[in-house]
C-alpha cells in the first residue's frame, strides 16, 4: 500500500494541513478524535481523497498487562469511523502498578522503553497478538526514542524488531528522529538497526525535530527537523523506497510555509537517496554509513554468543508465563515510580540519566495539563507552572491529564492556593464546575476552602 508524502494532522495546524500542496496523506491521533463523530477538517480531507491514519498512544503494548479491552475497541471504532488502511502504536509501556504489584496504579503520560530482553519481547509479542485479534484493519508499530537504557539487555533494536515481526507477522513504523535519538543517548548505531530489521515490514516512516541539551537528545516535536534526522531517513531510503513517509510536529507550530520548506527538505532527501541507491553498483544497504558514527553501547557488539542467542530462538513463538508478566509489572513499576513518585532508583540505571527523564516527564505533564485545561494558566498567571511542577513532584498521575488538572486544582484548593482571593474564586468555580463527586473527606475540605474563597470577596 503507497502512502506517499503525509504531514501529522493536529487541530492547530488543521487550517494550514488542508492548504499544503502535495500532501496524500495524514496521521492522527487516536485518543484526540471522537469514536462517533470526526472533526470538519478531517472530513474535508478526507472528502477530497486524503488517507487518515490513527496513530494511538494508550495501549502500553510494551506493558506487564495485556491489552485492555475497552482501549482496543475504541481504537477499532475509530479506525471504521476513518476508513483507514491501518492503525499504528508503539512499542513502550504508559503505565504500571495495579494487581499484578499491589501498589497504585501509576501514569507515565509517555512512551517508556521495555527491555530488549526474551521475556519481554514474549509480552510484547502476546500483546502485539491480541491487538491484532481485536482490530478490524492491520497494526504498525513505532520503534521509541529513549533517555534511558535498562540493564541486562540482550538484543539490539534491529534484533528485537525483527523477531516482533517474525513472531507476529506486524508491520512497522520506522520513525527515524528515533533512531537518531536513541544514537545520541544510548550509543546505539542508526545503520546497524536498519541493517538489522525487516525493512520490508515497514508500512511507513516517521520524521521529527529535536533538540540537543548537555549531551541528551530531547525528541521534542517542537523543532525542525535537523540534517542529522534526514542524514538516517537516507540510510532507510539507501535499502528500501518506504510505502509512505510522514512529518511530525506536535507543539510550538511554526507558518504554514516553514512546514511545507521541512516537507521538501524530506523529499529531496528520499530523491537523493534514491537516485544514489539506483546509480550505485554495491550492495542495497551499503550507501552512506560511514555518515554515523559507530555504536558504543555494549549491547551492539557483534560477536557470535549475540547471533547465535538470536537464531537459538528465531522459531520460538512461546505464550508470555504469567511469571513473565509478574516480573515485568514489578520492574517496570520500580522505574516508573523512581520517574514520577521520587522512589530509589532501580538498580543498574543511570541516576543522571533517570533524573534528567523524571524532570522531562514532569515538564511534559504541565505542558500538556495547560492545554487540556487551559483556564488553570490564566487563573494562575505566571506561578502556574511552578506551582504545577511542585504538586508533580509529590503527586504521581494516576488516571488522564484531565483527571490531572482537576487534582491539581483541588490540591490548591485544599492548600488555601492561589493567594489571591480573586484568583481563588476563579478556581474554586472552575473546579466545582468539573469535578466528579469525591469522597466525604476531600469533598468536606474542599467546601470549606470552597467558603474561604467567598468569605475573602
Amino acid at each position: 500500500m503507497e502512502l506517499g508524502i503525509g504531514i501529522g494532522w493536529r487541530p492547530e495546524i488543521a487550517d494550514a494541513v488542508e492548504a499544503l500542496p502535495g500532501i496524500d496523506w495524514v496521521e492522527a491521533v487516536a485518543e484526540n478524535l471522537c469514536t462517533d463523530h470526526l472533526p470538519g477538517s478531517l472530513e474535508r480531507l478526507r472528502a477530497r481523497g486524503v488517507t487518515v491514519v490513527p496513530h494511538g498512544v494508550s495501549l502500553g503494548l510494551g506493558g506487564a498487562d495485556r491489552p485492555d479491552p475497552a482501549r482496543l475497541a475504541d481504537l477499532a471504532t475509530r479506525a471504521a469511523l476513518l476508513g483507514t488502511p491501518l492503525v499504528t502504536e508503539h512499542i513502550a509501556f504508559v503505565r504500571a502498578g495495579g494487581p499484578r504489584t499491589a501498589s497504585p496504579r501509576l501514569e507515565a503520560g509517555h512512551l517508556l522503553p521495555v527491555p530488549r530482553t526474551w521475556e519481554a519481547l514474549d509480552v510484547l509479542c502476546e500483546n502485539v497478538r491480541i491487538a491484532q485479534d481485536s482490530l478490524p484493519v492491520p497494526l504498525a508499530l513505532e520503534n521509541i526514542a529513549a533517555l534511558i537504557s535498562w540493564p541486562g539487555e540482550e538484543l539490539t533494536e534491529g534484533q528485537f524488531l525483527a523477531e516482533l515481526v517474525e513472531r507476529t507477522g506486524v508491520r512497522l513504523l520506522i520513525d527515524v528522529a528515533n533512531l537518531h535519538t536513541n544514537h545520541v543517548n544510548r550509543g546505539e548505531n542508526p545503520a546497524r538497526a536498519l541493517d538489522e530489521l525487516p525493512v520490508e515490514a515497514i508500512a511507513y516512516v516517521h520524521v521529527a525535530g529535536g533538540i540537543e541539551k548537555d549531551g541528551v537528545w530531547h525528541d521534542t516535536h517542537a523543532h525542525p527537523v535537523t540534517r542529522p534526522v534526514l542524514d538516517v531517513l537516507a540510510e532507510l531510503r539507501s535499502r528500501i523506497a518506504p510505502p509512505g513517509v510522514l512529518l511530525e510536529r506536535d507543539d510550538d507550530f511554526p507558518p504554514a510555509e516553514e512546514l511545507a520548506g521541512e516537507l521538501s527538505a524530506v523529499r529531496a532527501t528520499l530523491e537523493a537517496a534514491g537516485k544514489a541507491r539506483s546509480g550505485s553498483a554495491s550492495e542495497p544497504g551499503a550507501s552512506g554509513h560511514g555518515r554515523i558514527a559507530p555504536a558504543t553501547s555494549p549491547v551492539e557488539s557483534t560477536d557470535d554468543t549475540t547471533t547465535a542467542a538470536v537464531s537459538s530462538r528465531a522459531t520460538d513463538t512461546g505464550v508470555a508465563t504469567d511469571g513473565a508478566r509478574d516480573r515485568a509489572a514489578v520492574a517496570q513499576t520500580a522505574l516508573l515510580s523512581a520517574l514520577v513518585a521520587g522512589t530509589p532508583a532501580p538498580e543498574g540505571f543511570d541516576h543522571r540519566r533517570l533524573g534528567v527523564q523524571s524532570r522531562a516527564l514532569a515538564a511534559k505533564r504541565a505542558d500538556v495539563v495547560a492545554k487540556v485545561a487551559p483556564e488553570l494558566p490564566r487563573i494562575l498567571g505566571d506561578g502556574y507552572r511552578d506551582a504545577f511542577l511542585s504538586y508533580a513532584r509529590t503527586r504521581p498521575m494516576s488516571a488522564g491529564y484531565r483527571r490531572d488538572a482537576l487534582d491539581f486544582a483541588e490540591q490548591l484548593l485544599i492548600t488555601g492556593r492561589p493567594a489571591d482571593h480573586a484568583a481563588r474564586r476563579r478556581l474554586t468555580h472552575w473546579w466545582q464546575d468539573r469535578a466528579a463527586a469525591r469522597p466525604p473527606r476531600r469533598t468536606t475540605r474542599l467546601v470549606r476552602a470552597a467558603r474561604a474563597a467567598i468569605v475573602g470577596r
